[in-house]
């Protein structure tokens, strides 16, 4: 299925490793011209570098999505580079440490809530400020089974991606007449080094799994979260919007 996306402008921040790495390797694979972002310099010129290497077409501008000066960097970066911002994935994120709420630091909160919910936050501004003048543009915006259920330990990471989930919603009511489309990914346990940083807290990986307990009784692969958010922003979901989109193995469905 053509999906409409050869030529089209895809923005993609965190895509130095992980999801974000695997899903501006799927837009490229559609035809898609690609901004890597990140904070991270040497992981974002590899994804560049693989991209490249597949025939696609690319650029990395380095990004530290709390800080409003980048944001706005960013996306006038990729307008400079490339003429238009068609698609963009609000990916960028931290998990913060595991601690019961009472125990968990204050200056600790505050970088999550400032990566994950004020990032995206920012993102959705500035995205929004040129997809209004060009009256399109789709933003899937990564959220998580942590913005829909409570993890015990997770206080601030539950916390910024259920403010995800909410931002999405209102976003996506604010433009749905003025050809924006804004959705999010809620994805359980994905293969990242996200994942491999949590997984520190448990003794083993079967007390990770067992934290995920999935029916699928797996981790997801970072590309199959990415070939998502690639279809959510796709013409083929031209009517797509306001959606949360679990990608669990069932999680939530128990």
């Amino acid at each position: 299925m053509d999906l409409g996306l050869t030529g089209k402008v895809a923005m993609i921040t965190g895509s130095g490793s992980g999801i974000g790495r695997a899903t501006a390797v799927a837009f490229a694979g559609e035809g898609a011209k690609v901004v890597v972002s990140d904070i991270d310099v040497a992981g974002g010129e590899q994804t560049v570098r693989t991209i490249v290497d597949i025939g696609g077409e690319a650029t990395f501008i380095q990004c530290d999505v709390s800080k409003s000066a980048d944001v706005q960097a960013l996306v006038k970066g990729t307008v400079a580079k490339y003429g238009s911002l068609d698609c963009a994935f609000n990916n960028a994120g931290i998990e913060g440490i595991v601690a019961l709420t009472p125990e968990y630091p204050e200056d600790e909160w505050d970088r999550v809530i400032n990566v994950n919910l004020k990032g995206v936050w920012l993102c959705l501004k500035y995205e929004l400020e040129q997809m209004i003048k060009q009256g399109s543009g789709a933003i899937v915006n990564t959220s998580s089974i942590a913005g829909l259920i409570g993890q015990a330990g997770f206080s601030a990471y539950c916390a910024s991606k259920g403010g995800v989930t909410q931002l999405t919603r209102t976003v996506a009511l604010e433009y749905a007449k003025s050809g924006i489309r804004v959705n999010a990914v809620c994805p359980a346990g994905v293969e990242t080094p996200l994942t491999q940083r949590i997984g520190k807290y448990y003794e083993t990986h079967a007390d990770l799994l067992n934290l995920l307990a999935s029916p699928i009784p797996r981790m997801a692969q970072p590309e199959e979260i990415a070939r998502n958010v690639v279809w959510l922003c796709s013409d083929v979901n031209g009517y797509v919007t306001g959606t949360l989109m679990t990608i669990d193995g069932g999680f939530t469905a128990q």
